[in-house]
């Protein structure tokens, strides 16, 4: 089944914050940040796209039998990023931006009975609701000397963006593979302003294919997912976000017919950079990750219920936020 949602949720906006206001040597904070902070911030508005990074893993191409499936993915996010700047009168900006984040992503999927084109079909609703944290630790250095300090925060608790899906599967032995969509439909609850935000606003479609080779008599899972992200505008800022691409890759190995642990891992990197009237330079963001998975399934009368574990450290970020990543999924058939 697909962890379909978007948003790996790593989360400094791009754009000024409010908050306390320091003057030194007559230069206010507040003037600093409106010109300096976008450019010590990430690609990507807040920080993330709406493809939800590490949602794919073992078995990411293999298609389900006919019926309904109900998944629910908890999410979690850590990570910081900190950059300096140079200002125009000689003073130095330096920002330390640390986001946190916890979802829960629900999702209706349904399989059709049947064969389209050769191979299966299947269609998918997600509605994200989470939680997501954004602090900035923002210390100007005049040109004569001296030092001020503000401290800019802000949470919310909300219900994002709902994302539609579809895709359609074949399989051959033991090679599967699967193309799909994922489309981000920009009704949820969007503050303008607000630096941390679950929903996008703005329209957003993913085009991603799969495969996975696996052998039931070694048990041995090998599973890939690449995929490109186009994001439209966002009409409350007039940022563009720019395309994204991500490469999703899992080794697993079959222990039993109930339990599998293996490694996962992922690469992001933006394709185009940002644009718009909102954004204040073509930034690409990029970044790396490793992990491991495990996983294990139980009988609830009588219904397979199966539950997986994945942890990811990122690395080697550029213009992005850095930081470790936990997907607890459970899946049942209806």
């Amino acid at each position: 089944m697909p962890s379909t949602i978007h948003r790996d949720a790593s989360d400094a906006a791009a754009r000024p914050a409010a908050g306390p206001i320091a003057r030194l040597g007559g230069l206010a904070l507040a003037l600093a940040l409106a010109g300096a902070v976008p450019d010590a911030a990430q690609a990507a508005e807040g920080g993330a796209g709406f493809y939800l990074l590490g949602s794919k893993g073992p078995a990411a191409a293999v298609m389900p039998p006919a019926g309904l499936y109900f998944q629910n993915d908890v999410y979690f996010y850590s990570g910081s990023l900190g950059g300096a700047t140079r200002l125009p009168s000689g003073g130095r900006l330096a920002v330390g931006v640390d986001g946190k984040a916890a979802f829960v992503l629900p999702t209706l999927l349904w399989v059709a009975p049947g064969e389209v084109l050769g191979g299966s079909l299947g269609l998918s609703v997600t509605l994200p609701l989470g939680w997501k944290e954004t602090a900035a630790d923002l210390t100007l250095e005049g040109p004569l000397g001296g030092a001020a300090r503000a401290d800019v925060q802000d949470d919310v608790f909300t219900v994002g963006d709902p994302v539609l899906g579809g895709m359609l599967g074949w399989s051959q032995g033991n090679l599967h593979w699967q193309v799909g969509t994922l489309i981000n439909v920009p009704i949820g609850d969007y503050q303008d302003g607000q630096r941390s935000n679950v929903a996008f606003h703005h329209w957003g479609i993913d085009l991603y294919t799969g495969m996975t080779w696996l052998d039931p008599g070694t048990g041995l899972d090998i599973s890939g997912v690449v995929g490109v992200t186009f994001n439209a505008e966002n009409p409350a800022t007039d940022y563009r976000t720019g395309n994204e691409f991500h490469l999703e890759a899992a080794v697993s190995k079959n222990f039993s017919p109930t339990t599998s642990a293996g490694i996962v891992g992922y690469y992001y990197d933006q394709l185009t950079g940002d644009s718009g009237d909102g954004a204040s330079g073509p930034f690409k963001g990029q970044v790396s990750a490793l992990g491991l998975t495990f996983s294990h399934t139980f009988m609830v009368q009588e219904r397979p219920v199966a539950t997986r574990i994945k942890y990811f450290h990122e690395f080697d970020a550029r213009n992005r936020a850095e930081g470790d990543v936990l997907i607890l999924t459970v899946s049942v058939p209806l």
